[in-house]
This record gives C-alpha cells, sequence and structure tokens, in this order.
C-alpha cells in the first residue's frame, strides 16, 4: 500500500540518514576522550600488577637459593652491599607499584556531575541529583565544561598513575642490573 504523503516519506528518510549534529559529535568526542584517559589508568594499573607478580615469581627464586650463598665463604662485605642496595630498589620499586593502585581523588576543583564523590554529597539527594543532571544535560555551554573539567582531573591521575609505573620499571631495571652484579660476583668469589 502506498502512501499518500510522499514528501513526509522523504523527510523520514532524509531525518533517518541525516548526519550527527555538531553537538552530538562533540558528546562523542568527549566520552571517547575521557574513555581513553580511563583506559590508560587500567594500563598504568595493569603494568604495575605484572611489575609485582614479576617480583613474586623473582622473590621465590632467591629465597630458595639463599641455603647455598648463606653456607659460602664468599660472604663478603662488597656482597652484602650490592644486596643491601638490591633490597632497597626492589623495595621502594614494589612501593611505586602498590602506590599505582591507591585511588587518587582530585577533590580541589568544582563541583562535577561526572564524579561519583560529587554526585553523592554535593547535589542533595537523589531527586535534585536528577534534576540538575537533566538540567545540565540541557544546558551545552555547562556539560562541555563539566565534561572537559573532568576529563582534565582523570587526565592529572592517570599521570600521577604513570610516573608511579615509571618509577618502579626504573628500579626494577637498577635491580636486575644489580641482580646480576652479584649473581656474577657470587660466582667469581666461589671459582
Amino acid at each position: 500500500m502506498e502512501s499518500n504523503h510522499p514528501e513526509k516519506e522523504t523527510e523520514k528518510v532524509l531525518t533517518e540518514n541525516a548526519a550527527p549534529s555538531h553537538t552530538e559529535e562533540l558528546v562523542d568526542h568527549y566520552w571517547g576522550s575521557m574513555n581513553h584517559v580511563t583506559n590508560l589508568i587500567k594500563a598504568s594499573e595493569l603494568k604495575a600488577g605484572l611489575i609485582l607478580s614479576f617480583y613474586g615469581i623473582l622473590l621465590n627464586f632467591i629465597y630458595q637459593g639463599m641455603g647455598s650463598v648463606g653456607q659460602s665463604s664468599a660472604n663478603t662485605i662488597v656482597l652484602y652491599v650490592l644486596i643491601g642496595l638490591w633490597f632497597l630498589c626492589t623495595a621502594v620499586s614494589i612501593f611505586y607499584c602498590v602506590r599505582c593502585f591507591m585511588p587518587k581523588i582530585e577533590g580541589k576543583y568544582d563541583k562535577n556531575m561526572f564524579f561519583f564523590g560529587d554526585v553523592i554529597s554535593k547535589f542533595g539527594d537523589i531527586k535534585q541529583f536528577s534534576k540538575t543532571f537533566h538540567r545540565v544535560s540541557l544546558d551545552e555551554t555547562e556539560l562541555f565544561s563539566q565534561l572537559g573539567e573532568q576529563i582534565f582531573i582523570i587526565s592529572k591521575i592517570a599521570a600521577w598513575k604513570f610516573r608511579n609505573v615509571k618509577r618502579a620499571i626504573r628500579l626494577l631495571a637498577i635491580g636486575l642490573l644489580l641482580l646480576l652484579i652479584i649473581v656474577i660476583y657470587y660466582v667469581l668469589m666461589t671459582l
């Protein structure tokens, strides 16, 4: 059965196939940016977890080999200093890994409807928050301002977490180098 109003059908097809508005593209861009930074935070925590797992395996091997080192005649002050430096590097590296997992809240900014802490503490009860959320969602300037602020804040958190991971990796590398020196020194002293 054909429609009696072909103009309305054409208008309907054009509306359905129309490109998204600039506002919709901006919203997608802001949310995409926020998701990207959130994924960076997850990646930093994953890296810290992998470093901790590596330390777990490494410390297990070292613990199992400690019996033969303790009975050796190659125990000198140099060996103890190297082991102390290695232990210090390892402990500080583990500290930075654990620090990466610590929740980081940046609370020195204006209230933001996209921050969970503000949602429950600064917007009143559920009905007041819902009204504010709806009002802000309709006001493009305020909406994009709050999204931009949230992107800035989570970017700051991501940068902090990656600084911790970078420090942990550097100390891991130094620790592995020290461990290699310890092994070589020990082998040379026991020959």
